[in-house]
Formats: C-alpha cells, structure tokens, sequence
C-alpha cells in the first residue's frame, strides 16, 4: 500500500470522491505490477478481477470484514449451495465436499493475488456429476410413482447435508422428483374431477395423469440440465463466485459482469434499447407476450405475440440458442446498443421457422414512472401518486427522474383541488438520493432532509435549500416490508418532521446503506463505473435519520399499523446474516412543521377500523399461517398432500376474497393522462386496468383514504377554530 493512500485512508472527513480517487490509483499501481516479472506468469483475468476487488473491499467498504480463513469458510460455504453449483444439495456427495475442503481456507489467499485454482476445481467435480445426476433422474421418471406410502420430504436445504453415497442421493432424488410430480398430479386430478360432465371428452385414468405429471416434471428437468451443460460457462461460475465474495460483505456489495452492469442501468433509468417486446417463459421456451406499440418489433409487422424465440444472433454473428434460458438472460442478449442489429429466429403459431432482423431502439418503460389519479369521497377529495422506485437515468441528465415526475403529479392534483395526497412507497426498493431529498422538499419549508456517513468521516448532511412548499395539505404515505433506501429516507423524514402520517407494516425494509458503482479497469478508468473487467456495487457509506438513528436494520416503523401477509415472513435486512448492524448519530438541527397533527385520535380511529374489520382479521390470521409453512416437511402421499393441499386452496381463496370484497373506492383516472396513452393501445389499456385495481383490490388503500380524510378532518377543526394559519 503506497504511503499516499494510507494518509489519505486514515485522513477524517476526507471527501469520498478522494478516497475512491486514491483507491482506484492504488488498485492500478497493484494490478499493473501482478504477475510477468520475477518468473511469474501473467495474471489471468479472474486472478485481476479477485485482485482488484478484493483490494476494493479491504480500503473502500464501509465496513469490511477482515479478508482471512475465517472469511474463506464463508465463502466457501455460500459458494457451493449457489445456484450455479449445487443450490439443492443433490448433485455432490459429502466426498466431493471432502474432497474440495482444501481450497476452503485458500479463498482468502486467491483474493490476495495467488492463482485461482477453487471455481475450476468446482467446475471439474460438476462436469462429473452432472451427468450422473441428469442420467438418475431420467431413470426414476421413466416409472410410474406410488403414491399410497406414507412417507415425507423435506425440502429445506439449509437442515441438509449433502447425501453420503450415491445410495442416498437417489434416494434423494427420488422422494424430490416424487414430490414435484405429486404437486402436479394432484392439480390434474382435481382438473379432471371439476371438468366431470362438463364436456364429452372421455377423461383420463389416474394412471395417465401420472404419466402426464411426470412428462411434465421430465420436461422442466430437462431444460435446467441443458442449461446446466451448456448455458453455465466458467465464466458465469465464476461471476457468481466473484458476488458471492462481495455479498459476504454485506448484502448490497455486489458484482456486476458488464451485461450484468448494462441491465442494471436500465432498471434504474427505466429506458433501455432494445425491439419493444417483453418475454415469458412457456412451454420450455422464450416467447412473446406483449409488443409495445411504435417499437421496432411493433413496426416490423412481423413479430406476434405468442411467438417462441428459438435464436438471437446479434447482427451476422453466429446465433445464441436460447433453449434452456431463463428470461432475464434472454433479455440480456436480445438488448444492446442503439442502432445495432439483432437477429431473432421465431417460430409461428403454425410451426413456420422465420428469421426477422431489427434494430434496436429506445425503448420507454413508462409503468415504472410516477402516475397519479383522484380518489372521491364524502369527505372530500383524495389524491393519490404511485412511485414504484426512486429512478433516474445517470448516463442522461435530460432523462427521467423521479423527482421531476412526483412534482409534475403534485401540480396536477393541486389544479384538481385535492384535499389531501397519499403517497405510496409499498414495494418500492429504492434509488436516486439525490432525488428522494428534493421530493422531500415539495412538503417541507426547508431543512436536513438525512445524513450521510462514510467509515472515516462526519457525517454529511444533506439539505432542502428551498423554502417554498409545493404541498402543504395533509399528507399519508403508505409503505410495505418491502419499502427499502431512499423509500426510508422519505418517510422518515416526514415522520421526523411531523409533517405526515405513515401507514402501513410493522417496519419498513430496513436498508440503509448507501452504494456506488466502481469499474475494475487497471488504470485511472476506475472511476468509470462500465468496465471491461466488470463493476462493483460497492458500499461505501451509512443513511441515519435526521433525528440520529440509523435506517439499516430497523427500517421505519409505521405510525399507523396495518396487518399484512408477508409480516412474519423473514424477508427484511435484520433476517440477512450478512447485514451491517444499527447505529446511531448526533441528531440534525431542525424544526418540526408547525402545521403537524395530533396523530393520538387519528390512530385511535384507524385501530378501531382495523379491529372490526373482518378482512384486516382474515389477513391477520393467514399471516400467522403463512409463516409456519416455511420450514414444514410435505408429505408424499396423495391424501395427505390433498388434504394440505386443500387448505393452502382454501386460504388462497380467502386471500383472494379478500381483495374482492373490499369497498370500492371512486377512483378516477386525470384526463389528462388518458389523453396522453391515446396514441398506445397497451399502454392505455394497462393504466385503466391499474386504476380499475385502484377501486375494487386494494384494501390498503381504502384504510388509508379512510385515515387521511380524518386528517382533513383535524386540520378543518385546527383552522376553522383559528389555531394556525394554512400556507397558501
């Protein structure tokens, strides 16, 4: 380490631009100086990559965990159930484990700069038990199951070991394919019983819904053995092996191949280029399932829906067979750079082979964007704005952004005479800080919006300058467990303030940690974040709350409690081994909105709601279920399964119930916006459905309208009694 970067490491309040500056220089002096002198051989790209991130973690993370055996078991541990290795347990035995077990204190070393020997050494073990394995489950398929034993399975991994023998991994096997193809004869059986008089077609034995379950169960092994031999090259073994270390760190350290990165960037911008088609699994293959109208499939004339994608070649390049792709992977090769060629060979509806070329264009995805509408109700007029991620398009400042879009939405209601405007954040996983502390601005007359806190440094401040309000009436923002980021930041800054009411689960995700994508190129080309070698999302720095409490780990707690499905369901960061702990700060300085509630009698009004509300109860209930089916054995008889299987229908049918019966709501779509999907079909067709789900499925929503009118209600009193004075 130069003794440039180490003052600079150890310098306080050092900028973070500085110290990834002083990082990148330090991982190019390094990485040109690996390998080729003394007697060395070169450095391989892997040995580059394992070099250069491993230096990134131990100077740059946040916090990192010391690179050393101890680390290596982790590593070790977590690599070989990934999805590119045997995430099952049951295509290695505990001898190849045995065998592989001198490499699980060498991971460390490997990082550190010594040559990469683990990945192939997995990849040499599998390409003998793969085949092994595909030939065992073959054979078990191509005889008929019994199903009146009464035995059971478990399908948690993490209770198992790897099979001992080859004896008992079959038997493993065995009660697994067992278990797949029961799942799916009994479906076909219950098919059969409700389709009794129905129709004149004689129906089936339940001796060929058996060998129809277990088709289907051959058919779906099939493809993921063909992509296991063919699909999985070293390359993505190792990009996997490359995340697992940077995920060891924390959960959101992660490592991004360059398509990897490319696809990433589009997600966050909500813009990409590509032919305007989205894709779905079916039938073992890729297919179409929609086109978006004026894109470059759409003008083609010749791509349909329903179309299977057999090949993508990418302009005269040899194609890429696309059997055994999962979807994400099919998008990835079918997008790329605007103006380029991509070739696909489709087969029709009428079994016709057909090879269509297009060029790629940009490409909208407008649902991902901001979108409002208008809830009527007898007491007054609601509001509503969707956000379902914080995006923002990087590479383009005149692109997208959230910020922009919620205060376009927030002009409009206001034209409209709202009442009060409920925001929802549910599901929403983030994004752009620099756009969540400027939306925070619309509702607040200035102020710390969050801090900031690298590992060396005090903590910065990030602050709404603009004391003008866009909004000032009542404000509700409804969140989720899956709420997480710049989603936390939101709402913890309304709630530190006073200035809403947050409505929803227990506690909000529980992510605050702050990332920023660092390339792995050997020179000063570090600080791009699209490199050769690929790019790491790296974590760098720590949210904390206005009022000095850290968002990561304990999330936001909603003010206003609702019961939900996934609430007992370990899905949050606190449930993550890996996630870095909570903390806390000094406070900022700030003051609270001098307009704010009395939030007592409100919340008191929406638990009496909740308690006498049959559905909220429904809800309740099922959750508590729900969470107890996670680690259940399944049994593997036909009465058993039929019996579990008709109360998992049951409480399906109560969820789905649910839904049904709650009140409609008098949504109404802006004018506006109808106006502006006019000239797409799709897209108009889907922002009706989206507010026709609005009115009659969302149960959530109607607590909240009923919570925010009752603000409308205490802020009438407030002003009506002369207790403050509205802002105008």
């Amino acid at each position: 380490m130069t003794k440039v970067l180490r003052y600079m490491v150890k310098k306080k309040n050092l900028p973070i631009v500085l110290i990834i500056l002083g990082a990148g220089l330090f991982v190019a002096f390094r990485s040109l100086g690996i390998g080729g002198g003394g007697g060395n051989p070169p450095a391989t790209k892997y040995e580059k990559i394992l070099r250069n991130v491993g230096e990134m973690l131990s100077e740059i993370h946040y916090s990192p965990k010391k690179i050393d055996d101890n680390f290596s078991k982790e590593v070790f541990k977590k690599f070989l159930v990934n999805r590119y290795v045997d995430e099952s347990k049951n295509i290695l035995l505990q001898s190849d484990i045995q065998q592989l077990k001198k490499y699980e204190t060498k991971i460390d070393n490997e990082i550190l700069g010594e040559p990469v020997q683990f990945v192939p050494a997995v990849s040499e073990i599998l390409k003998k038990r793969i085949p092994e394995t595909e030939a065992l489950y073959k054979e078990l398929l191509s005889k008929p199951f019994e199903f009146t034993k009464d035995e059971s399975v478990n399908l948690n991994t993490e209770t198992l070991d790897w099979p001992k023998n080859e004896a008992e991994r079959k038997e493993l096997w065995r009660k697994r394919l067992k278990y797949y193809v029961l799942d799916r004869y009994s479906d076909l059986i219950d098919a059969r019983d409700n389709a009794k008089g129905k129709d004149s077609v004689k129906a089936k034995t339940d001796a060929e819904l058996e060998k129809e379950a277990r088709d289907r169960v051959l058919k779906i092994m099939d493809r993921t053995y063909e992509r296991l031999k063919l699909k999985i090259s070293e390359d993505d073994r190792f990009n996997e092996f490359v995340k697992t270390i940077t995920e060891s760190m924390d959960p959101h350290t992660t490592f991004f191949p360059p398509v990897d990165k490319r696809y990433f960037d589009e997600q966050m911008s909500g813009t990409f280029f590509g032919i305007g088609a989205s894709l779905i699994e079916s039938d073992g293959g890729i297919k179409i399932a929609t086109l978006v109208t004026g894109s470059p499939a759409w003008k083609s004339g010749q791509i349909a829906v329903g179309d299977l994608i057999l090949k993508v070649a990418q302009g005269s390049a040899e194609p890429t067979d696309l059997a055994g792709f999962f979807v994400e992977d099919a998008v990835k090769v079918i997008r790329g750079k605007q103006g380029t060629e991509v070739r696909l060979t489709l087969k029709k509806a009428d079994g016709s082979v057909k090879v269509v070329t297009l060029i790629r264009d940009k490409i909208v995805q407008d649902e991902t964007f901001a979108r409002s509408a208008i809830i009527n109700t007898v007491k007054g007029k609601i509001g509503f704005i969707y956000l379902p991620e914080f995006y923002a398009d990087f590479e383009n400042p005149k692109g997208p952004r959230c910020a922009e879009d919620v205060r376009k939405e927030i002009i409009k209601l206001k034209e409209q005479k709202v009442d009060g405007i409920v925001m929802d954040l549910r599901n929403n996983g983030g994004g752009s800080l620099f756009d969540v502390v400027q939306m925070v601005g619309f509702f607040i007359e200035g102020g710390p919006i969050v801090q900031v806190k690298d590992r060396e440094g005090k903590p910065t401040i990030y602050q709404d300058r603009d004391k003008s309000v866009l909004y000032d009436g009542p404000l509700a923002v409804m969140v989720n467990e899956f709420s997480a980021s710049a989603s936390e930041i939101f709402a913890a800054a309304i709630q530190d303030y006073d200035r809403g009411i947050i409505i929803g689960s227990t506690t909000t995700y529980g992510k605050g940690t702050v990332q920023r994508n660092i390339g792995l190129d050997k020179t000063l080309g570090m600080l791009n974040p699209n490199s050769e070698l690929g790019t790491v999302k790296l974590t760098l720095q720590k949210f904390y709350r206005i009022n000095g409490g850290s968002t990561q780990l304990r999330g936001v707690s909603s003010d206003i409690t609702l019961p939900d499905l996934a609430e007992y369901s370990k899905l949050r960061e606190k449930d993550n081994p890996d996630a870095l702990p909570w903390d806390e700060i000094e406070k900022a300085d700030f003051s609270r909105w001098k307009y704010g509630l009395d939030l007592a009698p409100i919340k008191k009004a929406s638990d009496e709601r909740i308690k006498t509300n049959a559905a909220f109860s429904r809800i309740q209930a099922n959750a508590e279920w729900l969470s107890k089916q996670n680690d259940k054995v399944s049994p593997l008889s036909l009465k058993k399964f039929q019996e579990e299987a008709k109360q998992s229908k049951t409480i399906g049918k109560e969820i789905d119930s649910i839904s049904k019966s709650a009140k409609e709501l008098d949504v109404e779509a802006l004018s506006d916006d109808l106006k502006k999907f006019e000239y797409d079909a799709g897209k108009l067709e889907r922002f009706k459905a989206w507010i026709k789900n609005l009115r009659n499925r969302d149960i959530y929503l109607g607590e909240a309208v009923n919570v925010i009118n009752d603000m409308i209600i205490q802020q009438n009193v407030v002003y009506n009694t002369g207790g403050a004075n509205k802002i105008n």
